[in-house]
C-alpha cells in the first residue's frame, strides 16, 4: 500500500512538471522595433570611423597642443582643405591633429607641399597600429 501511495505521488508531480511546462513555456520570441534613423546613424559612424582609423596609411601632422587650440585649428583646416579629412587624437599630455590619409609617401609629400604653406610645422608621419 505504502508502494503504490508512492508510485501516485510520483505520477502526480510527474503530470504537474509536464503541465507547468507546457503552460508557462514561451511560444514567440522576441520582437525588436527598430527605429530606421538608428540604422542610419550606425552607417554613417561606421564611414566616419573608417576615415579616422589608425593604420598603414600616411598622416599628416599639423598641430600639437592643447584642446581648444587643436579644436580651432582643425576647424580651419578644413574650411582651407575641404578635401583632405583630419582629425584630432589625444596622445598624453597633448592633443594633435591629424590630416588626410594617404596610402603611398609620394601621395603624402604632394599633399604636404601645399600644406606647409598654410602650416609651415606641419611633418609626415605614419602612425602604428
Amino acid at each position: 500500500m505504502k508502494i503504490l501511495a508512492t508510485y501516485k505521488l510520483f505520477f502526480l508531480a510527474l503530470i504537474f512538471n509536464l503541465v507547468s511546462q507546457k503552460t508557462f513555456s514561451q511560444t514567440q520570441g522576441p520582437t525588436i522595433e527598430q527605429d530606421s534613423k538608428i540604422e542610419a546613424l550606425l552607417k554613417e559612424k561606421r564611414r566616419i570611423n573608417s576615415g579616422i582609423t589608425i593604420n598603414d596609411l600616411y598622416k599628416i601632422q599639423i598641430y600639437i597642443g592643447k584642446s581648444d587650440d587643436c579644436k580651432r585649428i582643425l576647424n580651419e583646416f578644413k574650411s582651407n582643405f575641404k578635401d583632405i579629412d583630419g582629425t584630432m587624437v589625444y596622445n598624453n599630455p597633448t592633443f594633435k591633429v591629424w590630416v588626410g590619409s594617404f596610402k603611398t609617401r609620394i601621395e603624402a609629400e604632394k599633399a604636404i607641399l601645399e600644406i606647409k604653406k598654410k602650416y609651415p610645422t606641419a611633418l609626415l608621419i605614419k602612425p602604428n597600429k
